[in-house]
């Protein structure tokens, strides 16, 4: 655990890039197998499973630490972040322990099979022989809640590094479902045969969002134009007879979209397909809202699969015959998708997201004006040499979506953020009118400069009229241009409507209160746009 927490501290103490991938790979050199195995399940999003909750751990931390809990709940949101407030009031440990990490995980899973005060104790123990930094990363451990400022990307350069393998094929040998309890560092990182998972789907090339107009990228015959679906990116790959589907995030959603186990039907095996999961009605994807009703879902209903049946728009083909063909230029790899769903039925959960004919950037500026009326959030700008690359590259692939819609809006209630804007207010809440009264339809947290957040947590600190745990209710004066990619309905909201990735586009100070938009107004945009 030692070596963890030297290797956080250095990470943790510096913003450079290169600094960070030479401590991992330095780690990933000296660690043992099992630490390194934990070390990348971390860093890549796989956690062990929450045994203890945080109302526990808040109780346990202020008896130990001798404190009362409600000194503990308001120093919390001011530090910003539970386990280092636990690491913080907590006494200094009575032993010291050299113990790995891989043990302290092992304990951590040990804790489902025991009751509630079997748990305290072996916490309470833990804390009582770690270090400060020791207890702090043992506390994420707990939580779930680790993020030290290492991504999937830069911790594959750093084992790429130590390994001297290439760094494209780590980043598939980490994709798929894999635990450290399903492997070893050997299976995973060394062996000849790591790619042999069927289930194991490739790393996703990733788009910039175009900010300048697309003269810039060169000839308009050296790219092709698809539609941004609003949907979920996700890889379909048949192989050896089964077939399994994978989100953008490294989810499996094989059982949540059960209509694609028809697709072994009519697609030949060894074949990986790219493309957007949406919910179909027939000649377009519906809303992305009926899509959500579906995704948190591990079964879904005959009504539900009824209401919203999924499609896949595939718009690349990565594996074919059970050959990698990442390395092929674009407009090579759409031939074989094209030629692969030649002779699928129409009725198929499948179809090919047809490419977009156009001569002139102007005329494709002219049908990018028209993605809403498509259900697309804009389109996507590929070039037709480009290779299939892993994560997020510059240069060959462009998202140019539509301008966000937006409303003006008044805050009417104030929360403060956390980590290193705790002390400033940053997640509010805003209303538009109904008559005369202010109805709460959204809350964001994004889209002002520090120092607006500076200037708004100092008036809220001024003008707050009640309190409500964390939360503030203001004095209604604010208002604020609130920018989104979509609206919907939703019973679950007061005003009756939900908003699709809202943020803070602009402080209106030019605009009276009674200048703020309307619920009738959301309700015409839900009209043309829901």
């Amino acid at each position: 655990m030692k070596d963890f927490a030297a290797l956080f501290t250095t990470i943790d103490q510096t913003t450079k890039t290169t600094a960070k991938t030479a401590a991992l790979a330095d780690f990933f050199t000296s660690a043992s197998d099992d630490d390194k195995l934990w070390t990348i399940a971390l860093f890549s999003g796989r956690r062990p499973k929450r045994a203890v909750t945080t109302t526990q751990l808040r109780e346990w931390a202020a008896e130990v630490g001798g404190i009362p809990l409600w000194l503990l709940e308001e120093s919390y949101p001011i530090v910003g972040d539970l386990a280092e407030t636990i690491a913080l009031i907590l006494p200094p440990p009575r032993r010291e322990s050299d113990l790995p990490l891989t043990h302290w995980i092992t304990e951590l899973k040990a804790l489902t099979a025991l009751d509630v005060d079997a748990r305290k104790h072996r916490i309470l123990d833990a804390w009582d022989q770690l270090d400060a930094t020791e207890r702090f990363l043992f506390n994420k451990l707990i939580t779930g809640g680790f993020r030290i400022g290492v991504s999937q990307k830069l911790m594959t350069r750093a084992l790429a590094k130590a390994t001297r393998q290439e760094e494209a094929s780590l980043a598939h040998r980490l994709m798929g479902g894999w635990t450290p309890d399903t492997t070893t560092y050997h299976a995973l990182i060394e062996a000849e045969d790591a790619a042999a998972d069927d289930s194991r789907p490739y790393p996703f090339y990733l788009a910039y969002q175009l900010e300048d107009d697309p003269d810039a990228l060169g000839a308009p015959d050296h790219w092709q134009a698809e539609w941004k679906w609003d949907g979920i990116r996700g890889q379909v790959i048949l192989r050896n007879g089964t077939h399994h589907v994978w989100s953008r995030g490294e989810e499996l959603m094989t059982d949540r979209f059960p209509e694609f186990a028809r697709l072994r039907d009519f697609l030949p095996d060894g074949i990986v397909l790219d493309g957007e999961i949406v919910a179909w009605d027939g000649t377009q994807p519906f809303p992305f809202n009926t899509l959500q009703a579906r995704i948190g879902r591990k079964t879904v209903p005959k009504k539900l699969l009824a209401e919203a049946p999924v499609i896949l728009l595939a718009y690349d083909l990565l594996e074919q015959d059970g050959e990698d063909l990442r390395d092929l230029p674009l407009r090579d790899r759409r031939a074989r998708l094209d030629t692969v769903l030649g002779s699928v039925p129409e009725d198929a959960p499948i179809r090919p997201a047809p490419p977009l004919a156009f001569d002139t950037w102007d005329a494709l500026a002219d049908i990018r004006a028209s993605a809403r009326d498509a259900r697309a959030e804009g389109l996507m700008l590929k070039r037709l040499d480009s290779p299939y690359l892993s994560g997020r590259k510059k240069g060959d692939w462009w998202k140019w979506k539509l301008d966000p819609l937006t409303v003006d809006a008044v805050m009417i209630y104030a929360q403060q953020g956390h980590g290193r804007r705790a002390n400033l207010f940053t997640d509010f809440t805003f209303a538009v009118w109904n008559g005369n009264d202010l109805v709460p339809f959204t809350k964001a947290y994004s889209g002002l400069t520090d120092e607006e957040f500076r200037k708004i947590t100092a008036w809220v600190r001024k003008n707050t009229q009640q309190r409500f745990g964390p939360v503030r209710q203001v004095t209604p004066h604010h208002v604020f241009e609130i920018a989104f990619e979509g609206i919907h309905a939703s019973p679950r909201h007061k005003s009756g409507i939900a908003l699709r990735f809202p943020r803070m586009s602009r402080w209106r100070h030019d605009k009276p209160l009674q200048e703020a938009n309307t619920l009738d107004d959301l309700k015409e945009l839900l009209e043309t746009y829901g």
